[in-house]
């Protein structure tokens, strides 16, 4: 606590309450902060989990383990969660740490201007509103903005469409003829929910997916009663549960080869579930497992194998009024399109501004791709800290562990901040580029580099999303902020 006494004063605007949001306003409450506020763009809380009301949506990280490791939850329904109760236990978090004075929900963030006369940052939402804060902590996430493809004719289509992750829950898909345009995560997951209700199906997939069984099933009612009696058996569930994970990495970033395994039991998966030899074969990937996000379901192979169900590999090259033309010129007439076509991952706090020293944006500061120091600060960016930044995502473990390293990391730098009143800490640049420097050279090693096209990659086909290495050594490096790594600026003119 001693290192927080001065920190009362410091005003802190966060931007988000998903996971990272959240986690970064109790983490601030137990800490003896209260001088912080959330804005969120919606009407509630639970960031992608909120959004993400497809059918079927569930998470592909274990229950246990995507959750605070502060807050357990002993009564998950699953191994792993669905989304209705994710959202539900971080609603019960917002209830248990008292966030709801805190949060100014239909806040949309436009821009974020940072004043080098008082060290402050000045934050505008889209109704024109203006927040004053010392620090700004964006928690934003890399799965909030929906990637709409750039194909010709979209908004000529009569039907109804609409994008996976805002679900048109009110449109009736029974007896209906439809299309999805990709077959990546969202889709695997609400294709065999709808797969039934419709009258015909065509799958649009550009490339396919490596998809593994899902290790699922319902927790009993005495192993969630276990849980709770015996919290140290949770804990040692959930230490289980990080340590399988965690042993992936060295399959994605240093001994790629390994991920053959994975391959194998991916295809004989595939073989055993779909008996059209056609659809077999379109299902089945031509790139190294791993390159692109490995899939897990258990029904998205028998969806698939359904006589109504068409899988349309050749290109989409337009749409038109009433279906989709393929680039071997055959319409496909459909009554809905459904966008299975995920998020603009690389398009860090995009739509909003952000304005740093010398009035330089961040789109600017990362115009060659984005990169930050530990994922977190970037330099001409005082006080500035981005929680799920560049190079953090993960393809082997859970990103709220990630979270909750990046959150003791800043509150390391309001520690540090506290002891200089008034001052603003702004990232060494060379201390930027050694760390960007090291993580992508890690980076050339693994699978990512093997040569398909992924959401990991930016238009330029730089990986700014994933993390090349354990998640133990991330947290290592975030223990503690070093203040040699950072300038430590003061204020042109006294603030008043």
């Amino acid at each position: 606590m001693s290192q927080f006494e001065k920190a009362h004063s410091l005003s802190i605007v966060i931007i988000g309450t998903g996971f990272g949001g959240l986690g970064m306003a109790i983490q601030l409450k137990k800490a003896g902060i209260e001088s912080f506020i959330l804005l969120e763009k919606a009407s509630g809380v639970g960031g992608t989990w909120r959004d993400n009301t497809y059918p079927g949506a569930a998470c592909d990280v274990q229950s246990h383990f995507y959750s605070f490791s502060f807050e357990p939850k002993h009564d998950w329904s699953r191994k792993f969660g669905l989304q209705p109760e994710i959202l539900d236990y971080m609603r019960s978090c917002v209830d248990k740490h008292h966030l709801q004075d805190h949060i100014q929900f239909n806040q949309e963030v436009s821009t974020a201007v940072f004043n080098e006369s008082s060290n402050t940052w000045q934050v505008t939402t889209v109704d024109g509103s203006l927040f004053k804060a010392d620090i700004v902590v964006t928690a934003t996430g890399q799965l909030n903005q929906p990637s709409w493809p750039n194909i010709p004719g979209l908004a000529s289509f009569d039907g109804k469409m609409f994008h996976s992750a805002r679900w048109d829950h009110h449109y009736e898909l029974e007896g209906k003829k439809v299309a999805v345009i990709g077959t990546g995560a969202s889709a695997i997951q609400f294709i065999p929910e709808i797969v039934s209700r419709v009258e015909s199906l065509s799958l649009f997939q550009r490339s396919a997916a490596w998809v593994l069984p899902k290790p699922d099933r319902p927790f009993q009612k005495w192993e969630q009663l276990l849980f709770k009696k015996l919290p140290l058996w949770d804990r040692l569930y959930r230490f289980l549960i990080y340590w399988k994970n965690e042993s992936r990495a060295l399959a994605f970033t240093r001994f790629n080869g390994l991920l053959s395994i994975f391959a194998w039991q991916a295809k004989r998966f595939a073989r055993s579930q779909v008996c059209n030899p056609q659809k077999r074969r379109d299902l089945i990937p031509d790139y190294q497992i791993g390159c692109k996000r490995i899939l897990i379901s258990n029904d998205w192979h028998k969806a698939v194998d359904q006589d109504h169900v068409n899988l349309v590999t050749t290109g989409v090259e337009q749409i038109v009024s009433d279906g989709v033309v393929t680039t071997d010129g055959a319409l496909h007439k459909v009554d809905a399109l459904i966008l299975g076509t995920g998020f603009a991952a690389s398009e860090f706090l995009s739509p909003m501004t952000i304005v740093g020293r010398g009035g330089e944006t961040l789109n600017e500061a990362w115009a060659s791709g984005a990169e930050a120091y530990k994922g977190i600060t970037v330099s001409g960016f005082p006080n500035l800290f981005i929680l799920y930044g560049p190079n953090t995502n993960l393809a082997h473990n859970s990103i709220v562990f990630m979270l909750e390293s990046q959150v003791q990391y800043v509150l390391s730098c309001i520690g540090e901040l506290s002891r200089q009143p008034g001052s603003a800490m702004d990232v060494k640049p060379d201390r930027q580029k050694t760390f960007a420097s090291q993580v992508h050279q890690r980076l050339e090693s693994s699978v990512w580099k093997s040569g398909c096209n992924s959401w990991y990659l930016d238009e330029n086909g730089k990986n700014t999303v994933n993390w090349p290495g354990f998640t133990f050594t991330y947290r290592q490096a975030t223990l503690k902020a070093n203040p040699d790594d950072y300038n430590f600026l003061a204020p042109r003119i006294t603030a008043g």
